[in-house]
């Protein structure tokens, strides 16, 4: 019995150690997390509304404007980039966001991957990892981005891809990440970061954009895409460092409530063991007294 207890104890001291340990990742998740919601969320506003133009120029663009990064072609090579994270204990993010690459290339590219074009280019140790583990072919310049995260280099990564689609490397780039909504909200993104898509059935109803150019359109165009493109490659990314902290923050408070809903567990056994080993010495006491009385 005194072993059984010896036992529980250990068991209740393991897990408040550990609860502590949660207790403090989630204090550091909570602070990293508002960091980082407010990058996105200042971010975001300006990200969508220059994406928003583009989409319009390009789609306005009537053909007389030599827009090679809105080139269509027929897809036979493609980046996918990947945005997952460089720690774990952040619940399923990762694990959904290499599902949700994995879907991408079984639905859209199956064929370029049975042929060996389709090329990962993970931002994030924990995408690295297993992609390279598991034998796809991956661009392994970018993947600790996050170890010094800023715009600068990001706009290295982009302009990779930027660069190899204008060139012919790649026909198609898709971006793989979470979508900030809140600290327990992450929706996960496909995104076609190239060719720039344009903006199909225009309600009528709407006013086609009207800008005017200085200096020259074709200047400005070809001036303005890389930038506009480096924003949205560095907002998606913001997004999922965001999403990164607010799922570890809710993962770490599931399991400080769990680690509490075990501690409740253990010491109304410990409990039950101690009042029946007390029991026990008890019945030996009064046994041994009676038998020496008689």
């Amino acid at each position: 019995m005194s072993g059984q207890l010896k036992e529980v104890r250990n068991r209740i001291k393991s897990i408040q150690s550990g609860q502590q340990i949660t207790k403090a990742m989630k204090m550091v998740s909570a602070a990293k997390l508002r960091r980082a919601q407010d990058a996105i969320l200042l971010m975001r506003p300006y990200a969508l509304k220059l994406q928003e133009m583009l989409q319009n120029i390009v789609s306005n663009s009537e053909g007389n404007i030599d827009t090679p990064l809105a080139a269509q072609r027929a897809v036979e090579k493609v980046l996918i980039v990947v945005v997952t994270s460089d720690r774990g204990l952040c619940g399923a993010f990762n694990s959904n966001l290499i599902k949700a690459a994995k879907r991408v290339i079984r639905e859209k590219y199956a064929e370029q991957f049975e042929q060996g074009k389709v090329e990962i280019m993970p931002i994030g140790k924990k995408g690295y990892d297993h992609f390279l583990q598991n034998g796809y072919k991956v661009n392994d310049k970018f993947w600790q981005i996050f170890t010094s995260l800023s715009f600068e280099h990001v706009k290295e990564a982009a302009s990779v891809a930027m660069n190899g689609f204008i060139d012919g490397t790649y026909d198609a780039v898709e971006i793989i990440y979470s979508e900030f909504k809140n600290a327990a909200t992450q929706i996960f993104v496909s995104e076609q970061f190239l060719p720039i898509s344009k903006v199909e059935n225009q309600d009528s109803s709407k006013m086609k954009a009207d800008f005017i150019f200085e200096p020259e359109k074709e200047v400005l165009v070809a001036e303005l895409m890389p930038k506009i493109l480096n924003t949205q490659f560095f907002k998606a990314i913001l997004d999922s460092h965001a999403s990164e902290h607010g799922a570890r923050m809710t993962a770490m408070d599931k399991a400080t409530e769990n680690a509490s809903e075990m501690l409740r567990s253990l010491k109304i056994s410990y409990n039950r063991a101690r009042q029946a080993a007390i029991t026990t010495e008890l019945t030996e006491i009064v046994s041994g007294a009676a038998a020496l009385a008689g």
